[in-house]
């Protein structure tokens, strides 16, 4: 079943028209996605919950990306439609307004992944979700992520700054975005 987005202005506003995912990839068109991060302290360290995406995936196959993350359906909002993944993909139920909004970038590169150009163009609703979640509670999609893992945010965090994309493929604007909120967090 084909997927349709909202193709949105450079303020990552909605136009009115609508692209399916496959030539939205193909020729950069903009859209929007939202992603959520689960975090937690363990032994005093901030620690952000990472899924191991599938080697199926059209981008990033077999890499350790952000908490949940999708694209936005056409007509849907942010945080409705963050909801729906974390449910999807990691089996968490939560209302859009337990997400707590954290902030907001622009993402756009040009990739080959399995053989194919994969360009994306996304303007991206960043979200936390700070309720209390066990790792053993969690109900991975198996379609689209292998594994889930804790992992030091700072380490997450160096690695990308440095450009080490061995393991990971968080986008550094979301971890800019979520180490802002936590500090705000923490300075209430």
């Amino acid at each position: 079943m084909a997927e349709y987005f909202d193709v949105c202005d450079e303020q990552g506003l909605p136009t009115g028209q609508i692209v399916e995912r496959g030539a939205a990839h193909k020729n950069g068109v903009p859209h929007r996605t939202a992603h959520v991060w689960l975090t937690r302290k363990d032994h005093g360290r901030q620690q952000i919950l990472l899924q191991k995406r599938s080697m199926s995936k059209d981008s990033f196959p077999g890499m350790y990306d952000t908490s949940s993350a999708g694209h936005i359906p056409a007509g849907d909002e942010p945080a409705v439609s963050a909801a729906r993944e974390l449910e999807e993909e990691l089996g968490i139920s939560a209302r859009p307004e337990q997400l707590k909004y954290a902030g907001f970038f622009h993402a756009e590169y040009a990739l080959t992944f399995h053989g194919s150009l994969f360009w994306d163009n996304e303007y991206v609703s960043v979200f936390v979700y700070d309720a209390p979640v066990r790792t053993q509670d969690i109900r991975i999609q198996e379609e689209e992520l292998e594994e889930v893992r804790w992992f030091d945010l700072e380490e997450v965090y160096e690695e990308c700054r440095r450009g080490q994309r061995e393991r990971f493929c968080v986008p550094m604007e979301g971890l800019d975005i979520l180490k802002e909120y936590l500090a705000r967090k923490a300075g209430e």
